[in-house]
């Protein structure tokens, strides 16, 4: 049997009121949730969002899971007070960033490519190619947004990512081992150093442990011209894992 069409139209507009509220829903528990960190999805300092490819969650599942557990070893917190069919909301609201047209940043990207070659590539991978002192950018466009890598190279303090706790390691013969801790228990801990090198070093021979703490690694970039840090942000930006 067939319905009338005045019928159809208002199973039609019921859904679609259905759908708007929902999505109004997951945008108001978006902004008490997430939006301290994300901002509105590509100003935060976290993960940028506004991309249709999020490297930790390929499907929907795989990001209910994260908003539900948070990200292990990160600063990505699980959720607290919200209930799976909220979960759900926020899920659809991300997505919905994810289809935004990506945010337009300044800067010239062959320009900061060049910068970062001369200034950045001896500790960081890129495309392949560079340093082992520090994380690999080769998709860090799809990870942070531009605000997050402004802040990260101005004051790289600020936010120190997990793993990457510099040290440097002083033996009894008098050599000295700099590096990043990759790992460390009563009797020995493990540095790999700039070459790339994993050095394990027995506690019993050390003369001294100086632990970066707080302090990362990276330099801080903060005297670097306004038009120069544009442009090296405009080429992270277009590190997409590719």
């Amino acid at each position: 049997m067939r319905l009338p069409a005045t019928f159809r139209r208002l199973i039609l507009l019921t859904i679609a009121c259905a759908s708007v509220t929902f999505a109004q829903q997951g945008e108001r528990l978006y902004k008490f949730h997430c939006a301290f960190c994300h901002g509105k999805g590509d100003d935060g300092m976290a993960a940028n969002l506004v991309s249709p490819k999020l490297p930790h969650a390929p499907s929907d599942a795989a990001l209910i899971n994260i908003i539900k557990n948070g990200i292990p070893g990160s600063d990505m917190p699980a959720s607290l007070g919200m209930t799976d069919a909220e979960i759900r909301q926020v899920a659809t609201y991300v997505r919905a960033l994810g289809r935004s047209a990506p945010q337009k940043v300044p800067g010239d990207a062959t320009k900061g490519q060049a910068a970062f070659d001369k200034s950045c590539r001896s500790c960081h991978m890129a495309k392949g190619n560079g340093g082992v002192m520090g994380p690999d950018l080769s998709d860090i466009g799809l990870r942070r947004s531009p605000t997050n890598l402004k802040n990260s190279i101005v004051e790289p303090d600020a936010n120190i990512v997990a793993g990457w706790s510099g040290v440097t390691v002083k033996t009894k013969d008098g050599k000295s081992v700099r590096g990043i801790k990759l790992n460390e228990d009563m009797l020995t801990i493990h540095v790999r150093t700039a070459d790339g090198k994993i050095q394990s070093i027995a506690k019993s021979q050390t003369a001294s442990i100086e632990r970066a703490g707080a302090k990362s690694t990276m330099p801080s970039f903060k005297q670097l011209p306004a038009a120069d840090l544009d442009n090296v942000i405009a080429y992270l930006f277009t590190l997409r894992g590719e």
